[in-house]
């Protein structure tokens, strides 16, 4: 059993992108919206059910009043960053266009299938790319009003810092942290420098590698065993990358931390501060 993850064009009727996946998940929403970034642009607000991939089921606590934080899911966090406006649909009913959508997808789709002979996520994704541009073709209309809410998007090596998904983890002593079951090794930094006890944060990207970064500096990167498919908190390292690939690149946004501390000057033999006990007084009072 396949899930056919797409998105419609409120506007036009236009399909941008669909993908099928073995299940309903994070990562094939990331591969959704990251694929229309590349080809349309970045959307000037998503329309999206009250699922928990999109909306967080936590309750807000008062420490996260406090600090102003709300409880958000991965998904949130994403198009927060790229600047899309998320509005959850609070029906079934507000939700027509897509339901009709897959409603049309069900019958025309499941029947190219059907003749293409696909049994696999590969052919059926294979089967889905052909099939896109012919239903567009037909069903697409031009909009209401000319130009597009589409907006221009940077390289693509710039959305890949948006597009992963991240987790804190604290460094133990051995200078290892823990991530979908295994222990990973962290390189020591300059002058053989330790993270224990650090505060890190994970990248897990969508080609399934992870990198592990600390105050804007990539400390290492882990290559997956499967690349595909992602799977959000699930990764086992590649067998022929035990020791991880030192990395010393900085984030252009971010600073570099200061990662070494120079000792104190020692004072001089002859300093007053070491002269203050001479010639005290018994009250306590230096001459």
């Amino acid at each position: 059993m396949l899930t056919l993850v797409a998105a419609i064009d409120d506007a036009t009727s236009e399909i941008p992108f669909a993908l099928f996946r073995e299940q309903e998940d994070m990562a094939g929403y990331y591969l959704l919206l990251q694929h229309i970034c590349q080809s349309h642009g970045r959307p000037l607000a998503l329309y999206a059910d009250r699922h928990t991939i999109f909306q967080s089921p936590k309750e807000e606590t008062l420490e996260d009043e406090l600090a102003g934080k709300l409880p958000r899911t991965q998904f949130a966090r994403l198009v927060e960053e790229l600047g899309i406006q998320l509005i959850a649909a609070r029906s079934p009913q507000a939700k027509g266009r897509v339901e009709r959508l897959f409603g049309t997808l069900q019958d025309r789709l499941v029947k190219a299938l059907r003749r293409a002979n696909a049994s696999t996520l590969e052919e059926a994704n294979q089967v889905l790319q052909k099939f896109l541009p012919r239903h567009n073709a037909r069903f697409a209309m031009e909009a209401a009003q000319p130009g597009s809410a589409y907006r221009t998007e940077p390289p693509y090596r710039e959305l890949a810092h948006s597009f992963c998904f991240r987790y804190e983890r604290t460094v133990a002593n051995d200078n290892t942290i823990s991530f979908g079951g295994h222990k990973l090794q962290i390189p020591p930094g300059p002058h053989q420098r330790s993270y224990a006890h650090a505060r890190v944060q994970i990248h897990q990207h969508l080609d399934g590698h992870l990198t592990i970064h600390y105050q804007g500096q990539r400390l290492a990167s882990f290559a997956a065993e499967q690349s595909e498919p992602v799977r959000v908190r699930q990764f086992t390292p590649a067998a022929d990358t035990q020791t991880p690939k030192q990395e010393a690149v900085i984030q252009p946004h971010e600073a570099q931390p200061s990662l070494t501390h120079k000792p104190r000057p020692k004072p001089a033999a002859d300093h007053p501060w070491r002269r203050a006990a001479i010639g005290k007084r018994p009250g306590g009072s230096a001459r």
